[in-house]
């Protein structure tokens, strides 16, 4: 045999001879290739630490099918079928697990004592507009900083102060639609007419100048950027994965949309600027306790840009999907509008009435919200952690490190395991409905938990509650054939909605 060896050189020389080098060695990278990639799919799927976990084998193979979830809008939707296939723990990804167990909320988003925070999935969270990471990327310690500075914008006593504020722009509101409606009725894009409303609030309780989108009856150019941007998140979800995919963003996304991305920071950078010449401000909006405070306790410049970006996307983009969401459903689900009319205007006898406060004692106007939350969360899918040291356990199962762990906030929310008829609109299940009394209502976290979770969920709840009982005050609502399968979107981080198209009509008070 080693005779034979040391021959076999000159035996396939005279073969080797007459093929050219180059093809030579394009066929042998193949041949590597090829066989490295079938050795990782056979790791994978048998050898993988987390070969155990349920799923369909070509999402535990190669992470492509995730790929096409994420670029196609339908990755909340995929994690919801999954997990009504394979339960409670689902493998989505070769390092990628995703649960529907309430218990998951606390062991993957909440506080751990002794320990430190689940690190946040880089490569579902967007950079800053100048690459200064915002309150959504950065670290533990600079997390902490950000959000003592920002959450004096925040608290209750802000909150009651921001009502009047707020109350102007929803009588603005009220205003262009009636006056769209002076025929008797209108037809009208309530899914458009709810954002320019909330980005109006928002860009005068953060800077103290709105965008004017109300005034103008259209998306400001610095608002209409945000909806292709999330399509690029997409994408670079998808390219944070892969050897130079980074480096392949700049052929994949459009000059047009970069040349727009970089005429909102700069814009983004204007807007903050301005707001720091004005000085103190007689009304106290979210930035004026950050201008206040010194260096080490406040923010530079450059991460006020940074988290600017987010609050106005945060603070508008999810108010507006909820009421967009529940809108279709009181007008699709029979006997939920009639319902929230007849408590609505059976529980004010004016308009001046209807308060933050007051609304907040109309037991099914809040099942309504919170059902439309259930079933129409606006981040549908989350932001997944990171298993880091050693490994941990997650809901009794181990997770290695490198494991991207979460929870996906629509398949939980809508999944049999949590809530009973999880699949239907149904109000009552929030007010006491012993039907439901076994419904998990710790399932229902479209804010997420722990010490990372939305610092402006109370001024969004108390917009949306504002916002819809004027509108039922003030209109009879239809949907437009064209809008009765709205709901079917897919979703790009958040919800991309098209025109929810609804026929107004003033309502008639009597007395």
């Amino acid at each position: 045999m080693p005779g034979f060896l040391g021959h076999l050189p000159s035996v396939i020389s005279p073969y080797l001879s007459g093929i050219n080098p180059i093809a030579l060695s394009v066929a042998v990278s193949l041949f590597v290739g090829f066989a490295v990639s079938i050795g990782w799919i056979v790791y994978n799927l048998f050898f993988h630490p987390l070969a155990s976990i349920p799923g369909p084998k070509t999402h535990a193979a190669t992470p492509f099918p995730f790929f096409r979830s994420v670029l196609g809008g339908r990755l909340p939707l995929d994690a919801k079928q999954l997990h009504e296939k394979y339960g409670d723990v689902v493998r989505i990804a070769p390092n990628e697990v995703t649960f529907v167990n309430p218990d998951a909320w606390k062991e993957v988003y909440g506080i751990r004592p002794g320990k430190p925070q689940r690190p946040k999935d880089q490569r579902h969270v967007s950079v800053g507009p100048n690459h200064i990471p915002s309150i959504l990327r950065t670290d533990d310690q600079t997390h902490s900083r950000y959000r003592r500075a920002l959450s004096h914008g925040f608290s209750e006593g802000s909150l009651q102060r921001q009502e009047v504020i707020v109350k102007g722009y929803i009588d603005l509101l009220i205003h262009r639609l009636q006056g769209l409606a002076t025929s008797g009725s209108a037809v009208v894009d309530m899914t458009a007419w709810y954002n320019y409303t909330t980005f109006d609030i928002i860009g005068d309780l953060a800077f103290g100048d709105s965008f004017g989108c109300l005034q103008n009856s259209q998306y400001h150019f610095w608002v209409s950027v945000i909806f292709s941007h999330f399509r690029t998140a997409a994408w670079a979800n998808v390219l944070r994965r892969v050897p130079f995919g980074m480096w392949l963003m700049k052929w994949v996304v459009p000059y047009k949309t970069r040349e727009e991305k970089r005429l909102q920071n700069q814009m983004t950078q204007e807007k903050v600027q301005s707001r720091i010449d004005k000085g103190d401000n007689e009304r106290p909006d979210f930035l004026s306790n950050v201008l206040k405070q010194p260096r080490e306790k406040g923010m530079s410049e450059d991460e006020l840009v940074s988290n600017s970006y987010v609050l106005i996307i945060a603070g508008s983009e999810t108010t507006a999907t909820l009421l967009s969401g529940v809108t279709y459903y009181i007008l699709t689900v029979p006997g939920v509008m009639d319902k929230l009319k007849a408590e609505i205007r059976g529980a004010f006898s004016s308009e001046e009435e209807i308060t933050w406060s007051a609304v907040n004692q109309l037991p099914y106007t809040l099942g309504v919200l919170n059902e439309g939350l259930r079933m129409y969360p606006p981040v549908p899918y989350g932001f997944p952690r990171m298993i880091e040291g050693k490994g941990d356990f997650i809901c009794g199962k181990w997770m290695p490190a490198g494991t991207a762990v979460g929870v996906p906030i629509l398949a939980s929310q809508r999944s049999e395991l949590n809530f009973k008829n999880a699949q239907s609109f149904i109000p009552e299940r929030f007010m006491g409905d012993p039907e439901y009394k076994l419904d998990n209502r710790s399932a229902l976290q479209p804010f997420s938990v722990g010490p990372r979770n939305c610092l402006g969920r109370n001024l969004a709840y108390a917009e949306m509650r504002l916002i819809l009982a004027r509108m039922i005050w003030n209109f009879d609502m239809e949907i437009a054939p064209d809008s009765r399968q709205w709901i079917e979107q897919p979703s790009f981080v958040v919800w991309d909605k098209g025109a929810l198209n609804v026929k107004l009509t003033p309502a008639v008070h009597k007395g």
